[in-house]
């Protein structure tokens, strides 16, 4: 992680769960990291952290809504002019809703494409656009996905967040397509987790807690900083090797 020392990284939902994981990792190795959320006063606490800690990096909050394309331009020209530009795009954020195909409501159904799809589609985009102008030939966008992303559990209230994180398996390998078309070697990965304790769970089931316990009682889940560390992995590698994809289960995870 040496040469990632100093350099700029953007981690989209920084303020809870992996998102926060991922940027205070980022900034205990050096990183200067944008983190944005909604609620940027967890991530104000996140930065107060890192610096009583003594890491190295920075943690600068942003505040962002990513549902909406002009806060997402915003932000990437505010990126530009205090920092130069994003040489990592970690789009971590997203969102689930207990919406089936039969019976959901098409906002939340939006909702989840705006973020899941259409917000991480956006950042990349951006994101290389920021270092294309720069001349920077080794930046990285990592895509936070899911194993719903590569197979469909029997489980209707997911189906149409399975459908926006097959999505991002799709757009991850499409990004490392045209990047090769570009001849750059900025290179594009996804992760993929199974289930991890975070808030995801209790906020996909806000009205049934008992449910989100039920599932982190199965097994024994991974942790947020599990998920970090398969960033710190992908950003790792040599610059000859291409990370598509880590797909990350509990060990106790059957499926």
């Amino acid at each position: 992680m040496e040469r990632w020392r100093g350099r700029v990284a953007l981690v989209t939902g920084a303020s809870v769960g992996i998102g926060a994981a991922v940027a205070v990792e980022l900034v205990r190795l050096g990183m200067k990291v944008v983190g944005c959320a909604r609620d940027v006063g967890k991530i104000q606490k996140l930065a107060a952290e890192c610096q009583s800690a003594g890491h190295p990096g920075v943690l600068v909050p942003f505040k962002c809504d990513l549902t909406n394309e002009e806060e997402i331009l915003s932000m990437f020209a505010a990126i530009k002019e205090q920092h130069k530009g994003v040489d990592v795009c970690i789009n971590n954020a997203g969102l689930s809703h207990p919406e089936p195909l039969l019976s959901g409501k098409t906002s939340s159904w939006k909702n989840m494409i705006d973020v899941n799809v259409l917000a991480l589609s956006i950042c990349a985009r951006e994101a290389y656009q920021s270092m294309k102008e720069r001349n920077v030939d080794d930046g990285h966008i990592i895509n936070m996905n899911s194993l719903c992303g590569h197979q469909v559990f029997s489980l209707a209230d997911a189906h149409f967040y399975s459908a926006t994180k097959h999505a991002v398996t799709a757009l991850t390998e499409g990004l490392r397509q045209e990047l090769r078309a570009e001849n750059t070697h900025i290179r594009a990965t996804c992760i993929s987790p199974g289930v991890v304790e975070t808030e995801f769970m209790s906020r996909f089931y806000n009205d049934s807690p008992e449910k989100a316990a039920g599932i982190y009682a199965a097994v024994k889940p991974m942790k947020a900083i599990d998920v970090a560390s398969a960033v710190t992995y992908v950003l790792s590698a040599p610059p000859h090797v291409q990370i598509g994809d880590i797909q990350m289960r509990a060990t106790e995870q059957v499926s």
